[in-house]
């Protein structure tokens, strides 16, 4: 006896496979997002917590608009609400991508200009806690990835590539520091409106 499959099943049998096959698929997982070409997931754990990604961002820098990276913000709860952010004390978690090469340099003066904006009466305060971010900074080159973890009532976590380099210390810098991406003077005004929501552009 044939054990053949005949031709006239082949379609419905392939249509049965393709049904299994989606609802075999692991459920519950957000497709991830995309901003110029780089993808970040939807979810993330922090800290055993489970954070959403809120928006992407694209800083560009000098008049010529380089693209040096896409930013990712993650928070409990989405928002587009910067100043609830701000004077939340939820973790969240800033993830920055390089698309472009900085040097040390760059990256210490653009940290001394960002905290120079974001909190100008604080920098007698803040000034040696600056000086210890700026103190890790070394090269970074595309595809490099740059973590900040706000953890309340510690600070804020710095991790290069997913190698953690420490914690710089009090609520106050952390919030002057989320402050260069959601304050009144951002690096670039749309890097602020993709990391709060917007269209990444």
């Amino acid at each position: 006896m044939s054990t053949r499959t005949p031709i006239a099943l082949l379609p419905a049998l392939t249509a049965a496979a393709l049904l299994l096959s989606i609802c075999m698929a692991p459920a519950g997982r957000a497709a991830d997002r995309k901003c110029d070409g780089v993808s970040f997931p939807e979810h993330i754990q922090v800290g055993g917590q489970t954070l959403t990604l809120n928006g992407l961002g694209l800083r560009k820098a000098t008049f010529l608009g380089i693209k040096v990276y896409v930013g990712a913000l993650y928070l409990p709860h989405p928002t587009a609400d910067a100043n609830s952010i701000l004077t939340s004390r939820d973790p969240l978690e800033i993830e920055l991508r390089f698309v472009f090469h900085a040097t040390a340099g760059q990256m210490r003066n653009a940290w001394q200009e960002g905290f120079e904006k974001s909190a100008p009466r604080l920098l007698p305060r803040l000034q040696s806690r600056i000086a210890q971010l700026q103190g890790w900074m070394t090269g970074v080159g595309s595809g490099q990835r740059m973590t900040f973890v706000r953890v309340p009532g510690a600070g804020i976590e710095y991790s290069l590539d997913g190698n953690p380099r420490g914690t710089i210390p009090g609520d106050d810098f952390a919030t002057a520091f989320l402050a260069i991406w959601l304050g009144s003077s951002p690096p670039n005004p749309q890097l602020r409106t993709g990391l709060l929501g917007g269209a990444c552009e």
